[in-house]
């Protein structure tokens, strides 16, 4: 009779838990990728998915070929091992797993180094990521390297606060400094100038995929990370997926309530990254802290983030688009570090905190002092590696794009495509395609049929998005029957309300406008414009404008008429 033991239940139980739990972190590609886009500008939103797609395809080659074998080199006590035959029998679960960590790292890098960088030089320094720097550091501490034991003490990074993303938030901020800031980031006197993202809805939805994504992230790491056995690991998963949810949640409520003291309202950017900032931060220390200690997380990183991406505009003059640095390079020491003040868990790991020590306070600044050893040696060895390959790049190719592709868009100059958005731009796709003939068009175009001396006016009006359903009645009533109308964004002389981005005022402030664009010929114009008037009136700055031309001709498509006669709706008539 076939039977299968409770271990070999188990076991299967915590390989599709890791499993899963890999397919989550994959799914966060998509989140880093709308983050970035979303906190960018629209005429670069497809070099930016472009670029999130590739790093996973190219880091997922080299890694199975070179950088797993690097990482679970088979000499624990050595540098890095011997490699793993790639071609080998190996572990397929644990390869897939630390596949997926290994993209969330070099995809870091690319929202610090957004909209100005040669995608052909983004490949390079991606792959040497999944291929050298991050196999190596977590060798050290997940492949059996130095680091997972000094003294019969490890260094503890449960799922990646330092061999992640502090990896990755330092290699942006190399490639940053490097790169040099955006046209137009910094005045002549070095004031950072706001460059608003073209879509918060964009980053709002990648920052829920991404906290959906990291309970997988911290969750899965019961297995792939330390080796725990099954039971232990499906035992942990709800104080693991608790201490995941807690740190975000203080760190954006910090974010709010600092940035709502500082810059007068709430900053959605700001609190939006406050939830990364919080995720990363807890990374390394989720199994071992305390609900408590994960709000303290929380709460530090809300003020490391905050104040972190102000360090970087306003003293270090380092052009950051999305925040990357102050997220993961900072959050992830700063978490990293938070191990050895608030690890509470003594029995399954022997870790204790300098502060949740208790009666072992020597216990918990021996963990402390590792702390800092392995922050201190992972970011030399990232240093060692991305300093040379930037200032290589930079010198030898060319890192940046020219001032006149910055401007245009990385869209058009490196991937030739006019805009992600589609019917953003108006083109002309049917010449190549066979257009039906229709046999009752004229050929000709017929003689004018208007009125002599009849007028025709356009009236232009710019109001409020919520006034235009009451313009649209206005209109009905005096007899227009046509409008061209269009979303648009745009100000007056008032320049809008004051908006801070990020703790940068911006300049000029565009407010959401609808523009509506009427042409009449048999009502007569001042009766649309005291309509139009009568409806959009408020007395508050904003109410809009209207703007009157005279047109020269009209011409109807369908018929040919023009003048008075195309302006007539001969339907209704």
């Amino acid at each position: 009779m076939f039977s299968v033991s409770l271990t070999e239940v188990a076991g299967a139980v915590d390989t599709l838990w890791v499993l899963i739990g890999a397919s989550l972190v994959f799914f966060m590609q998509a989140g880093f990728a709308m983050v970035e886009a979303g906190f960018t500008r629209a005429k670069n939103s497809g070099n930016i998915i472009m670029k999130n797609l590739m790093d996973f395809a190219l880091g997922t080659v080299v890694f199975w070929l070179f950088g797993y074998g690097l990482m679970m080199g088979t000499d624990a006590g050595g540098f890095v091992g011997t490699p793993v035959n790639p071609f080998g029998t190996m572990d397929y679960t644990k390869l897939i797993w630390s596949t997926v960590f290994c993209a969330t790292a070099a995809t870091i890098v690319s929202g610090a180094m957004a909209e100005r960088t040669k995608f052909s030089c983004y490949c390079i320094y991606s792959v040497l990521i999944s291929l050298l720097v991050y196999p190596v550091s977590a060798h050290w501490i997940w492949g059996g390297g130095w680091l997972s034991d000094i003294a019969g003490t490890a260094f503890h990074d449960f799922a990646g606060s330092t061999v992640v993303h502090m990896v990755g938030g330092i290699s942006a901020l190399i490639g940053a400094k490097v790169l040099g800031p955006r046209i137009g980031k910094f005045d002549k006197n070095g004031k950072p100038r706001a460059i608003p993202g073209h879509s918060i809805t964009l980053g709002a939805l990648g920052v829920f995929i991404l906290w959906f994504g990291w309970f997988g992230f911290n969750g899965s790491s019961t297995y792939a990370a330390v080796g725990k056995d099954a039971a232990t690991a499906l035992g942990s998963l709800g104080h693991i997926f608790v201490t995941t949810n807690m740190a975000p949640a203080v760190a954006a409520t910090v974010c709010m309530a600092i940035t709502w003291i500082r810059y007068k309202k709430p900053d959605v950017s700001m609190c939006l990254n406050g939830v990364l900032a919080g995720l990363v931060g807890v990374t390394a220390g989720t199994d071992a802290v305390t609900p408590l200690g994960s709000a303290l997380i929380g709460l530090i990183c809300g003020f490391v983030v905050v104040f972190g991406v102000e360090l970087l505009d306003k003293k270090l003059k380092i052009d950051d688009p999305v925040g990357a640095v102050a997220v993961h390079g900072m959050c992830g020491l700063v978490g990293t570090l938070c191990v050895g003040l608030f690890a509470a868990d003594g029995t399954t790991w022997g870790l204790y905190g300098a502060i949740t020590g208790a009666n072992t306070w020597a216990q918990g600044f021996t963990q402390l002092g590792i702390q800092v050893l392995g922050i201190v040696c992972v970011a030399a060895w990232v240093c060692l590696i991305m300093i040379p390959t930037f200032l290589l790049l930079k010198k030898f190719m060319g890192m940046r794009v020219s001032a006149k592709e910055e401007i245009g868009g990385l869209d058009v100059f490196e991937h030739n495509l006019q805009s992600a958005y589609a019917g953003f731009t108006i083109e002309d796709h049917t010449a190549d395609e066979e257009v039906p003939t229709v046999v009752s068009a004229p050929t000709e175009k017929p003689a004018k049929t208007s009125a002599n001396g009849v007028k025709m006016s356009k009236v232009t009006v710019i109001l409020k998005q919520s006034r235009f359903e009451a313009l649209k009645t206005a209109m009905n009533a005096i007899g227009v029957t046509g409008m061209t109308v269009t979303q648009v964004m745009g100000c007056g002389t008032q320049k809008g309300a004051t908006e801070m981005y990020r703790g940068v005022p911006v300049e000029i402030n565009l407010l959401p406008k609808v523009k509506v664009e009427i042409v009449v010929s048999a009502v007569p114009v001042q009766t649309v414009v005291d309509a139009a008037r009568k409806v959009l009136y408020s007395g508050n700055i904003g109410d809009g404008k209207i703007f009157v031309y005279d047109v020269e001709d009209v011409v109807r498509i369908r018929t040919g008429e023009s003048g008075y006669d195309a302006l007539q709706d001969h339907e209704q008539a």
